[in-house]
């Protein structure tokens, strides 16, 4: 029996030399937690595993050494080691590649984890997933596999119907999504060939390469307006309509003010009062208000919607709010966070309505300095709604309604802005392109939005408002307790990323001083001022913006770097963001003298926001990008002059000047050398004759396509 045993064992062993990484890191954790108050070196170890061969044995060696960098295990002296406690898993997010393998975005490890196609466990992009952690040698990339998928992100997806010989299968819009969807026969009766769905996924056995679907909607042929934008909506979670409860929530709510609800609050319906906004805006939630209260003294209202007032905690409508936690801007739509019945209707400031605010009042002397405020809630009726436009006029010098109070509040926002900068605050400006739509939403032609003194006007006291309430609560003494809030906040700049960013405008001759917080701003102030209306000004303005953090919300207050506020937070636009609506409950909260609220649950409230904020942004760059191809379609063939505006290895980038539309020239397009990627000097380099194809660079371009079902423009270069 013995002999039988001891065969059976070597045999065992023999097979050993097949251990993948994940088999032998368990069998030396194995051994040393069996063995854990021994210090063993590579031959003990070997020995109780029952290894003989040499190559083995070194393979072990080096994985008790990877897993003491991982702190799994710990090197006593040269060569010996014992046991720790160390997890080898870890939490982590999918960041899922276009072909099909995937990197772990985990809070626990500084670097992302690889993960190959084969070790994914069929967990999609956005899943959060628990992952087994190779031991990570020193300089390398970290490396692991899926071994439970916690949390599933995403379950449908929108793709195109492709059908052959009685199957069918959905290729996906995403690249974040790189699996086809196959369809069974009976689904095919819901779609036809070629047609736009939303498909999810019913099952996906253990070997199979495609996960299996079923039809939940058809949105139409591609290249159908409706069909695209609904696309879009689909692909980003994006609600197409609200909730039958959440409208009929909203119809029950009424529109009369009752006397006892005004006698509650401050009355500024005879105080001159006004909106500004653009000229197709249907929910007006800020409005200002000004009067003189003697020589060299100004009170200055900002009235914001008060929707806390009709959208209660833990109603169908607050819950609503939440999930959607903002509006978001397509081309052509406005997906709403509340319904319209209350965004362009109860709580919109619309001119000669009675309306129920939340206001920011400040006494302003003639240097624009603040010499006392007051927060609460107040009514209001609106005089007049202007346009930017028509603001802008006055400003300009022509006559109108209201002309003295728009000046007076124009004047108070330029001394407020010029002390802004003065104080480091960062001023982008960047342009926004807009689009002529027809009535199908085809689009006609582009134009560019600048923002002009009236913005300006407006923004300024938008941000008085957003930083005197975060102070007012934030800004404690020592003895006081800081209370819970929701601020908006936004981290200094990632160093690495300046450097590049300096080095690069360097090419184009400015200078920059990176050697502190204020000299930064400075600097990219005086940057952005330089490069106002000449050639590289979008690649410069939109890099300038990459360098910098992110904006957030969060109850931690860090401060808003970009504006140079020590506080911060967003009160003013509750009707299209929900952290106002938080905000707006605190500071009610606190003026009624109530202690302060349970930080976890806003917390996590603001990580939902900070969120859903990127997933709009997302789904209207998407948007844009559509439209653009879509109105480039009709100038393939055509030469156009352009700014290098992005290099990759697989190509650049360029965007065309006349309509800052970009597209790339792919490297295997360009047949004038063999091309190499020099990633430190944002260039392409000729291997023969040394030509660059730098950030920057002026070139001219020829569009070759415009492939609208992948959002793509493919250009040519066209020689001098």
């Amino acid at each position: 029996m013995k002999k039988n045993k001891k065969t059976k064992h070597r045999l065992k062993t023999k097979n050993s030399f097949n251990w993948n990484k994940r088999q032998l890191t368990n069998e030396i954790l194995k051994v040393f937690s069996q063995n854990s108050k021994l210090i063993l070196n590579y031959r003990q170890v070997a020995k109780k595993l029952g290894v003989k061969g040499e190559a083995l044995k070194q393979r072990i060696q080096q994985t008790m050494v990877d897993l003491a960098e991982l702190e799994q295990l710990k090197e006593i002296s040269r060569g010996r080691f014992i046991y720790t406690t160390k997890e080898t898993y870890i939490i982590g997010t999918v960041d899922l590649t276009a072909r099909g393998a995937a990197y772990i975005v985990s809070d626990d490890l500084e670097d992302d984890i690889f993960v190959s196609q084969n070790n994914l466990m069929h967990a999609l992009n956005g899943d959060i997933v628990k992952v087994f952690l190779y031991a990570i040698r020193r300089g390398r990339q970290p490396e692991g596999e899926v071994v439970e998928i916690l949390e599933q992100h995403k379950t449908e997806f929108v793709g195109t119907v492709e059908e052959s010989n009685g199957f069918a299968f959905v290729i996906c819009d995403s690249n974040k999504m790189p699996y086809d969807i196959f369809l069974p026969a009976k689904e095919l009766k819901k779609a036809e060939n070629g047609q736009k769905v939303i498909v999810a996924i019913n099952s996906w056995p253990k070997k199979s390469k495609s996960p299996i679907g079923k039809i939940v909607s058809v949105l139409g042929w591609p290249g159908d307006n409706e069909t695209e934008m609904n696309a879009i909506m689909a692909e980003f979670d994006l609600p197409m309509k609200f909730p039958d409860k959440v409208i009929k929530a909203s119809e029950v709510i009424s529109e009369d003010i009752s006397e006892e609800e005004i006698a509650k609050r401050k009355d500024f319906r005879e105080v001159t009062t006004f909106t500004i906004d653009p000229h197709d805006a249907k929910d007006f939630d800020d409005a200002l208000s000004i009067r003189k209260i003697k020589d060299n003294l100004w009170e200055v209202g900002v009235h914001i919607a008060d929707v806390s007032h009709y959208v209660i905690p833990g109603s169908v409508l607050d819950k609503e709010a939440i999930r959607r936690a903002t509006s978001v801007y397509l081309v052509d739509r406005v997906v709403p966070m509340l319904p319209e019945r209350l965004s362009n209707g109860i709580c919109s400031l619309r001119p000669n309505e009675d309306k129920l605010c939340f206001s920011a009042v400040f006494e302003i002397n003639e240097k624009a300095e603040v010499q006392k405020q007051w927060f609460g809630r107040t009514i209001i009726n609106s005089d007049r709604r202007f346009s930017y436009e028509e603001a802008q006029v006055i400003i300009e010098g022509e006559d109108g309604d209201l002309k003295e109070e728009i000046l007076k509040l124009n004047e108070l926002a330029q001394i407020l802005r010029g002390e802004r900068f003065k104080d480091g605050s960062i001023a982008f400006d960047k342009v926004e392109l807009k689009f002529k739509l027809d009535e199908k939403g085809h689009p006609l032609g582009v134009y560019f939005k600048e923002s002009k003194e009236a913005h300006k006007l407006i923004e300024e006291f938008m941000l008085l408002a957003n930083k005197k309430v975060a102070e007012y609560v934030g800004k404690v003494d020592k003895k006081e307790k800081q209370k819970t809030f929701v601020y908006r906040v936004h981290d200094t700049p990632n160093q690495d990323k300046l450097v590049a960013f300096s080095n690069f405008v360097e090419r184009f001759g400015y200078r920059m001083n990176i050697g502190s917080t204020k000299n930064i701003s400075n600097s990219i102030n005086k940057l952005l001022k330089s490069v106002k209306g000449k050639a590289e000004q979008n690649v410069v303005e939109t890099l300038a913006i990459r360098s910098m953090a992110k904006a957030e919300y969060t109850t931690e207050n860090i401060g808003h770097y970009g504006l140079a506020f020590e506080y911060y937070t967003h009160f003013t636009s509750p009707i299209r963001r929900y952290p106002d609506v938080m905000v707006h409950r605190l500071l009610q909260s606190y003026l009624n003298g109530e202690a302060s609220k349970l930080k976890s649950k806003y917390e996590d409230l603001c990580k939902i926001s900070s969120k859903q904020e990127k997933m709009a942004a997302t789904a209207e760059r998407q948007s844009i990008k559509y439209k653009q191809v879509e109105f480039m379609q009709d100038k393939v063939g055509k030469e156009f002059e352009g700014v290098i505006s992005g290099v990759t290895e697989w190509g650049i980038y360029v965007e065309i000047s006349e309509y800052k539309t970009e597209g790339m020239v792919r490297i295997k397009d360009i047949t004038d050398d063999h091309y190499f990627f020099d990633e430190e000097n944002f260039c392409l380099i000729g291997r023969l004759y040394k030509r660059k194809l730098q950030l920057g660079d002026n070139v001219n371009i020829l569009v070759q396509k415009a492939n609208l079902e992948k959002k793509q423009l493919d250009f040519l270069l066209v020689e001098d």
